[in-house]
């Protein structure tokens, strides 16, 4: 069974669910000794409905740019096939003044977008050409 577990996981989702159905009247300290854990993962996961982790990036993604922004990005990356520099230099002059290249960077991430080489080779083995 393909189990996704953080890195520093001290448990598994089968204590993680013994843990939860434990009975209130077994300790918190009970459990973290029984399972050797420490006794705030034991609050952690007893009132939990899940035993799986939570993903660990924010709600609230700090975007400098807008939807509307963001969109207008992806379409010239798609379209004019602009490297990240160029796309930077597009984005800062037209769009926002204060976009940085990190934050270019983590849009098109974000976004699943490859990179100009992994698209020239997609591109090379289908046939398709590039636009120029």
């Amino acid at each position: 069974m393909d189990i996704k577990l953080h890195k520093t996981a001290t448990t598994t989702p089968r204590i993680r669910k013994e843990i939860q159905q434990a009975p209130a009247s077994v300790s918190d300290s009970e459990l973290a000794r029984r399972y050797h854990v420490s006794c705030p993962t034991i609050a952690r996961w007893r009132y939990r409905s899940t035993q799986h982790d939570r993903p660990h990036t924010r709600h609230n993604l700090l975007a400098t740019l807008s939807p509307v922004q963001e969109e207008i990005v992806v379409a010239l990356r798609d379209y004019l096939r602009l490297s990240v520099d160029d796309l930077l230099v597009v984005a800062k002059e037209f769009l926002h003044s204060e976009l940085s290249r990190s934050a270019l960077q983590r849009l098109l991430r974000r976004r699943g977008l490859p990179s100009l080489a992994a698209l020239e080779k997609q591109e090379s083995a289908t046939g398709r050409p590039m636009l120029d």
